[in-house]
């Protein structure tokens, strides 16, 4: 019997990171993991940053993504997000940087800061040190 598919995108300002069939995808909703099977009915909806998983076979790639949007529609996934790294590739140094320049702006009491986006910044640092680092296949 074969596996049911659906096409799935993920599309950043710079580059599509992923364009193929899969049978399975869990990203980070804005209410908490959402899981898409295919034959999935209609949705389109808010995603926060944090881990991203694809199973394709027996294989699951896994990436870590800045928010975004999803749409579902006819077994076909659009994947929407500021940015989109593999686990393996993400620098930890950089990401707790990141974080600390974050909280400090969200701390600083200035009129010239913009908090949305520095919580923006903060959830994606976040989302960028919980990545787990092991093989992303299995």
């Amino acid at each position: 019997m074969s596996e049911r598919r659906q096409r799935i995108q993920v599309v950043t300002p710079e580059r599509v990171v992923y364009d193929a069939d899969a049978s399975f995808v869990v990203v980070p909703g804005a209410e908490g993991d959402l899981g898409i099977l295919p034959n999935h009915a209609p949705l389109i909806t808010m995603l926060k940053s944090g881990p991203m998983r694809i199973r394709r076979g027996d294989r699951e790639l896994r990436y870590v993504i800045a928010g975004g949007i999803i749409k579902v529609k006819d077994n076909r996934i659009i994947i929407l997000t500021g940015a989109a790294e593999e686990p393996s590739g993400i620098d930890q140094e950089r990401a707790r940087a990141a974080r600390e320049r974050a909280e400090r702006r969200l701390t600083a009491q200035r009129p010239d800061i913009d908090f949305e986006r520095a919580r923006a910044a903060l959830m994606c640092a976040v989302a960028r040190l919980r990545a787990d680092t092991s093989p992303h296949r299995r």
